[in-house]
Order: structure tokens, then sequence, then C-alpha cells
């Protein structure tokens, strides 16, 4: 049964691949999972682009286990030199985009899903969301379908971790910073230039540092990424404006965040753009993590961003692929790594369902 569910898991991973699937844009990828639910006799359920289902014995006395990865891409980077939306199978490596990022995640798990779907007598229901716009964090993908589907308990979200198990991910805030000057001609005296208030201003950026550090995911990372100022050369511009990235551990919240830079920060207004996406973890006993290492998975904290930023509820972190791998030119996933993903996906439930 292993064996049918892995060969119809990467045939539905090619089909994803050749077909164009950019954040907001994923109805004919959703397509295709509905036509692979049909294959698979599983009722299913359309939201948006958002394909979900539940297991066949579901027990609303239980609780319930998440099973999540997206099926939305990025735009391919101008590096690729293999057509982007073309499967190619080389040397045990199958290139396109969105392959790696999450592909390889969503049909693995799709895969564990059909396999546990007829089971009865599990410890928790079991419902899948093969979800859209998470590239973009938008607001039509799981945040949506959390009212929607059954209240969930716990969850796995499928991103490449060489299937070993995040037990925590940062979380993001993005701000809109200002330094403010006074606008002159440029032949004039000015002791007032926001470009040059904006020097100390970056240092206070560069070596500032948040007090708590997470044992699972380091100190918080705070980096200025953007700065733009000016419009021609004899101006003297009004203000110099900096987009700042912050990645948030698990000892703060994102409001914490906010609360403490626009206290400290030495520009003249500093402004979040969302503060929805949180850091999140699963406490390094649940019974997910300790059947996890049990199987011999090793744990860490996760720098990259996934759709656990919109969950409350403990969650895992735990797919096939490489995160290096993801937006990169001429992504790929081995086709054993998919192979090996269903496998521990499986033995994993085994232990806990």
């Amino acid at each position: 049964m292993i064996e049918k569910l892995t060969t119809r898991a990467i045939a539905l991973l090619k089909q994803l691949i050749e077909t164009q699937s950019f954040s907001s844009e994923e109805g004919p990828t959703a397509a295709h999972i509905e036509q692979w639910f049909v294959e698979q006799d599983v009722p299913f359920n359309r939201t948006r682009h958002n394909v979900w289902a539940t297991n066949n014995h579901f027990d609303e006395s239980k609780q319930t286990l998440l099973l999540n990865s997206h099926h939305d891409t990025v735009k391919p980077n101008n590096g690729y030199t293999k057509d982007p939306f073309k499967a190619i199978v080389e040397d045990g490596k199958l290139y396109g985009l969105g392959s790696n990022d999450a592909g390889g995640c969503l049909v693995s798990l799709l895969a564990t899903f059909a396999y546990f779907y007829n089971k009865k007598g599990l410890n928790y229901n079991i419902v899948i969301v093969a979800s859209a716009e998470e590239e973009s964090s938008g607001d039509n993908g799981l945040n949506s379908m959390l009212s929607v589907i059954p209240k969930v308990d716990v969850a796995i979200v499928g991103e490449p971790t060489l299937m070993n198990l995040a037990v925590a991910e940062k979380g993001l805030v993005v701000f809109d910073a200002v330094v403010k000057g006074t606008p002159s001609h440029a032949a004039h005296p000015n002791n007032d230039n926001a470009i040059y208030k904006s020097i100390p201003v970056l240092e206070w950026f560069k070596n500032y540092t948040f007090d708590k550090k997470s044992e699972a995911l380091g100190e918080v990372k705070l980096t200025v990424t953007q700065i733009n100022a000016g419009k021609q050369h004899n101006a003297v511009p009004a203000d110099v404006k900096m987009v700042v990235d912050v990645r948030v551990n698990d000892k703060y919240s994102n409001q914490d965040i906010v609360d403490i830079l626009q206290k400290e920060a030495p520009c003249d207004s500093i402004t979040p753009r969302s503060i929805k996406l949180n850091s999140s973890s699963i406490p390094i006993d649940h019974p997910l993590v300790i059947a996890g290492v049990e199987i011999g998975r090793s744990t860490y904290g996760s720098p990259t961003l996934s759709d656990q930023a919109v969950l409350s509820c403990p969650s895992l972190k735990l797919g096939p692929g490489d995160s290096t791998r993801s937006h990169s030119a001429d992504e790929f996933i081995y086709l054993n790594e998919i192979e090996e993903g269903i496998k521990i996906y499986i033995e994993l439930l085994e232990k806990v369902l």
C-alpha cells in the first residue's frame, strides 16, 4: 500500500510542478488535488483554493490532528537553467518550481492521510488541509480555514526539514521606520540632514540585542533590509525610510517586540506592518516529539517562517526536502526523500494514532 501511495504521490507532484500556482492563483493546482482525492475515493471539501478532508471515522469526542502543507509557490528567479514548470527527473532528483517547497511535503502528507483514512479506533481525528497563499502570508490561506475545519488540537506542518523535528519556529514582524530631517537645497548649509541623522540610527539597529534568549530558537534577530531616501542629487530629503525585519523567538510575543522598539528605537517613528505571524512551538514532551525522537529524528529550532505562524495550538514542522533549496534556482527534491518522508510520517503517526 505504501509503495502505491508513493507512486501516486510522485505523479501528483509532477502535475503540481507543471501547473503554475503563484500565491492567490492556485485554482488549477487545487483542481489537481481535488482529482487526487476523487481517485482515492475520499470525500473532500474546497474553500477558495484550499482543499481539505477529514478521516472516515471522525469522532467529535476525540482531539484532532491537523496535517497541513501548501500548494502555492513563489515566482521563479532568473537563475533557472531548467524550465521551472517542467517536472524533470535526473539522477534521482525531481526538478521543478515548488518541488521542494513544499510540493514534496504536501504529496507525502496526502499519502499519509490516505494511509490512515479508513483506519478505525484512532486516538486522534485527522484533518488535512492543502492550503493556499502560504508564500504571501495571504488572507485566504490556512489562517482563513481555522474557522471552517474542525477545531485543531495539534498540527504537523509540512515544510522541508530533512524529516527532522522543528519543535519551534521564529515569528516575524516587519517594521517601517522613519528618520526625519529638514529638506533643503544641497548647496545651502543644513545641520538637520535626515540621511546623516540616520547613521546613528542604523548603528543602533545593528548593535541592538533583545535580552531573552530561547533554548530552541536562540536570540531575536533584527535586520535592516531596505533603506530609501531622496529623489534627486541637489535636494536634501525630508526623511529616510527604513524597513526592519525582526525574527522573533518564543520568549517574546510580537506585541512585546512592537512595544520595545516603539519605546527604545531612536527614530521618529517605527510602525509594524502586521503582528499576526507569531513564533510557534510544541512541548518537547509532547507525544509527537517523543515518538519522533524514538524513531531517530533529531530536534531543532527553525529560523524560517511557515503556516505554523497562524496556529495557536502546539505544532511541529516536519517534511522531506531541504530548506536551503527553497526559492533557489533549479529547485529540486530527491525522489527517495519523498519515499522516506511517507514512511517516516506513517511510522511517527502509528506511534501516536
